[in-house]
């Protein structure tokens, strides 16, 4: 069956994963430490970011998790962090720090334009809020090009399961086979395949290699530059 519509991952997708998401870590580690940069530090390496080397191992809490499961990890290392809402907190930050840091994976805003104007239906499935989403996109110019739009937050449940996936057919009068889900790790794949996504496509611009997604993907392309052709 023809694809229809492609769902996107945004983290290491639509947006280079490091370069984004290493300082908004570090950010919110140290804000969850209280300022103890050894503890802060602990966060990070627990979280499977490489705070010298400013990268996230691939599939680790950081590279694939949802604020609720950071902060649930993180709550356990830090018992006394003296906030009271911490994912409400976290989020917050995300939102924040992610206007100020987001990477543009290079081609971004030709690349969404050319997929809307080819009769694509588009849309963005990610751990991160949906208010996260918005902010960090929102500098692209690429949201009004997006038919649908889901965070961890917006009710569809979370990655791996498929309900961003069944959502976004039932938003754009898809069936699952025509969609087209592409991402930077295992569970936006098994997020596609749980689904019954047409194709799933793993893309390198994020924190796992062609080793880490070969047993999943049915194609691995470099950047979402390549979908075109792909198509």
């Amino acid at each position: 069956m023809a694809i229809g519509g492609i769902l996107f991952d945004k983290d290491g997708t639509l947006l280079d994963f490091n370069a984004t998401w290493v300082p908004i870590n570090r950010a919110a580690a140290r804000l969850v430490a209280g300022g103890d940069d050894n503890l802060a530090a602990d966060l990070l390496r627990a979280g499977g970011q490489d705070d010298k080397a400013c990268k996230v191992a691939p599939g680790s809490l950081l590279a694939a998790s949802n604020t609720q499961e950071i902060a649930a990890c993180w709550a356990e290392l830090a018992p006394n962090h003296g906030i009271d809402d911490l994912v409400g907190v976290m989020d917050a930050l995300f939102q924040r720090e992610g206007a100020r840091h987001a990477v543009a994976v290079d081609g971004l805003e030709p690349t969404i334009k050319r997929l809307n104007q080819r009769g694509l239906k588009l849309g963005i499935a990610t751990s991160d809020s949906r208010e996260g989403a918005l902010a960090t996109l929102s500098p692209f110019g690429i949201l009004e090009y997006f038919d649908f739009i889901a965070g961890y937050d917006s009710g569809f449940g979370t990655k791996p399961g498929p309900g961003m996936v069944l959502g976004f057919a039932e938003a754009t009068n898809l069936k699952p086979d025509e969609i087209l889900v592409i991402g930077d790790n295992h569970h936006d794949l098994e997020m596609g395949r749980n689904a019954g996504a047409g194709m799933l496509v793993g893309v390198l611009t994020g924190t796992s290699g062609r080793e880490h997604l070969s047993d999943l993907a049915d194609h691995i392309v470099d950047s979402i530059t390549e979908l075109e052709h792909l198509l």
